[in-house]
């Protein structure tokens, strides 16, 4: 019996096991289904809006009130007008809204009168998203309230109006917001929890199908229908996941990129090979647990330890360099930062093969990693002498 026609066997063993036990395919296509739709819903306005920010005025003069209206006519905030700040802090607390402005009496008069009135107000930073979004629009309206006031105090000492936005605004910034020039929340996040996701079901989905093997005793029945060979065994089961995850793979990328037009500067084709080499790297990391632990409960329990750590180290939340120094070393071994590194390069600046065939090099690197546990992944199938339950 040729290596490839043993793989054939193994491969239709398993679909028969899918046939019998639908958990498998529950497991991955039902997930990453639900984890798409769900992030892709979640996200679909692009940015949070109408965030609820109350507004405690004690001032109730027209410049006051001018500063709420211009608050909520911004996306981000709507305002909520209370009483007292007894009451709105109560709220904050309950989490019923993201922050509290609180305009002093007197405001109004102290800015005409140039006595520089202080203007308070409260984040919530257990919602971190919402409070800092909510800081951000209060500042940027507070910021542009001065530059209101100073602009008629100009005006009224006779400064002439091509001079008054070089006093305002000495330095004139210009952004460019590369890669996502909406600061669409949506393509930001969903770029990378998407595959995060996908590295996760890979790796525990394989690390079950390997173990479960082990958990039932037909270890053996599998390796007697190869001929004893672990090689053709554990090659047959990677080769028939791999073609499965790759193509919920794709066709994650594909609905990202072409259906709901995410920024792309470089080939989707280069994104799909990419996501070929996430799966097959991460299937490389699920042998590699399963080999060292061979008892299933465990195996699974380091796979999903090491998959939730991984969105956590990939980078594109906390970048790698503000990690303190004994993390930097932990990020290279997950699939996911070297995929985020190569979707830099191809999905925002679209560099040529040049820029990101390391990350390539680095992802087959992982294809070795079984080889390091076969044997003992093959003494423990056919000896079964680690605990099954």
């Amino acid at each position: 019996m040729t290596f490839f026609e043993k793989i054939d066997r193994v491969i239709r063993r398993e679909i028969r096991i899918w046939a019998r036990r639908p958990i498998y395919l529950l497991g991955s296509v039902a997930v990453m289904a639900f984890c798409t739709v769900f992030y892709l819903t979640f996200l679909q306005d692009g940015v949070p809006s109408d965030l609820p920010i109350a507004v405690v005025d004690l001032d109730g003069t027209s410049t006051s009130r001018n500063f709420c209206r211009q608050l909520d006519a911004t996306q981000l905030g709507k305002v909520v007008h209370y009483g007292s700040f007894a009451e709105a802090q109560a709220d904050l607390q309950g989490g019923r809204v993201t922050s509290i402005c609180l305009i002093p009496e007197g405001f109004d008069r102290d800015i005409l009168s140039q006595r520089q009135p202080t203007f308070s107000f409260y984040i919530n930073g257990l919602y971190f998203l919402g409070g800092s979004l909510a800081w951000k629009d209060i500042l940027t309206m507070v910021n542009l309230t001065s530059g209101a006031v100073q602009r008629e105090v100009l005006r009224m000492k006779g400064v002439p109006e091509s001079e008054i936005g070089g006093l305002l605004r000495p330095v004139d910034i210009d952004v460019h917001q590369i890669g996502n020039p909406t600061m669409n929340y949506g393509a930001y996040l969903a770029n990378m929890m998407i595959p995060g996701m996908l590295q996760m079901v890979v790796i525990i989905v394989l690390i079950y199908s390997l173990g479960a093997e082990l958990k039932y005793g037909t270890s053996r029945h599998l390796l007697d229908s190869v001929d004893h060979d672990v090689y053709a065994a554990v090659s047959g089961k990677m080769a028939l996941y791999t073609v499965l995850f790759t193509l919920i793979g794709w066709t994650v990328e594909v609905v990202l990129y072409k259906w709901m037009h995410f920024p792309l500067a470089g080939s989707l084709w280069q994104m799909l090979l990419a996501c070929f080499l996430l799966v097959v790297a991460s299937e490389s990391v699920a042998v590699l647990i399963i080999g060292f632990v061979p008892v299933c409960r465990f195996a699974l329990s380091i796979g999903a330890l090491y998959s939730v750590l991984g969105l956590s180290l990939t980078g594109f939340t906390l970048p790698v360099e503000a990690m303190p120094a004994g993390l930097r070393g932990l990020t290279m071994m997950y699939p996911l930062r070297h995929y985020y590194e190569l979707y830099v390069q191809v999905g925002i600046f679209g560099s040529g093969f040049g820029a990101w065939y390391p990350e390539v090099l680095t992802l087959l690197l992982f294809c070795f990693l079984p080889f390091l546990v076969l044997g003992r992944l093959g003494r423990a199938y056919t000896y079964l002498d680690y605990e099954r339950n």
